[in-house]
C-alpha cells in the first residue's frame, strides 16, 4: 500500500505477522564517572560561587543488578531499564523527611530519592526496594523521528511479538498522522510487552481470549479499554513518552470486565 505522509492527511496502517528489526528506544551513552549519588539527584553546593551541572540524565545500578537510565530533562520524569521495550512516564510527589517517590500511572511507587542523596527502586520482585547507586551520565530519552514504512515495520513487530507470545495471531492496525506515529509505534511495542506479562500470569487464557486484535489511535488523552474483542489504545502527541498508557495500564484494563 502506498502511503503519503502529509500533515493534513491521515493514515491508516494494518500490521502483518512477521519479524522485523528495529531501533530499541533510549540507547544509552556509555557509563562514566561521576562525583556522587547526592549530586546525581540534587546537584552539588557550590563552594567557590559557581554553578555545578547538574545531571539530569543518568544511569543507575540496582543491587539486584537492575541497570536503568532516569531523565529528569523533561516535563515528566522517565525510566527505562537497559532489558526492556518501554519507557515508563513518572509523577513525582512529596513524602516524608523531604524524600521525592515517583510513580507510574497506575500510583504505584516506581523509585525514591531521598535528601541525602539515597535512591531506591520498586520492582515486582522487590517490593519493598532495591538501593541503587549511580552509574554515570545518560542519554536523554527521546521518541525517534518516524516515517510511514518504520511505523509499519513496528506494528508488524509488535504484533509478531504479541501473537507468538499468545500462540494465535493479535493483528496490530494503527490511523497515524506524521505527528503521532512516532508515539503511536512506540505504544504499539508497550502494548506487545503487556500481552507477553498476560501470557506468564496464571489467569492468561482468561485475560487474552478478551483481546482479538489491537488498535491504536491519537486523541486528546492516553487510555486503554477493551470494546468487542478489540483493545484500543490511545495516545496523546503533544504529552510525549507520557502520552500513552504503561503496560501496567493496559494488564490492568484486560483484567477489567
Amino acid at each position: 500500500m502506498t502511503v503519503e505522509p502529509t500533515a493534513s492527511s491521515s493514515a491508516r496502517f494494518t500490521a502483518v505477522k512477521g519479524v522485523v528489526i528495529c531501533v530499541v528506544l533510549g540507547l544509552s551513552a556509555p557509563a562514566t564517572a561521576f562525583p556522587g549519588l547526592r549530586e546525581g539527584l540534587f546537584g552539588q553546593r557550590p563552594s567557590d560561587g559557581r554553578q555545578s551541572a547538574t545531571p539530569l540524565v543518568a544511569r543507575y545500578v540496582s543491587e539486584d543488578g537492575d541497570v536503568f537510565t532516569f531523565d529528569r530533562s523533561q516535563p515528566r520524569p522517565l525510566l527505562k531499564f537497559d532489558n526492556s521495550y518501554e519507557v515508563w512516564a513518572l509523577r513525582p510527589q512529596p513524602a516524608p523527611r523531604g524524600d521525592t517517590i515517583y510513580k507510574n500511572d497506575l500510583g504505584e511507587p516506581v523509585l525514591r530519592a531521598t535528601r541525602l542523596g539515597g535512591v531506591t527502586l520498586f520492582t515486582d520482585q522487590r517490593p519493598g526496594g532495591s538501593a541503587a547507586a549511580l552509574a554515570g551520565v545518560g542519554a536523554p530519552l527521546r521518541l525517534p523521528i518516524m516515517g510511514p514504512q518504520a511505523l509499519l515495520e513496528r506494528l508488524a513487530q509488535a504484533s509478531a511479538r504479541a501473537s507468538r507470545a499468545a500462540r494465535r495471531l493479535i493483528p496490530f492496525e494503527a490511523e497515524a498522522t506524521p505527528s503521532s506515529s512516532a508515539l503511536i509505534a512506540d505504544a504499539a511495542m508497550v502494548t506487545s510487552e503487556a500481552v507477553v506479562r498476560m501470557t506468564k500470569r496464571a489467569d492468561a487464557r482468561r485475560l487474552l481470549e478478551r483481546i482479538v486484535k489491537v488498535r491504536l489511535t491519537a486523541g486528546r488523552k492516553g487510555s486503554a479499554q477493551v470494546t468487542d474483542g478489540v483493545l484500543e489504545v490511545v495516545v496523546a502527541p503533544p504529552d510525549g513518552l507520557a502520552g500513552r498508557p504503561s503496560s501496567d495500564r493496559i494488564v490492568q484494563v484486560a483484567e477489567t470486565r
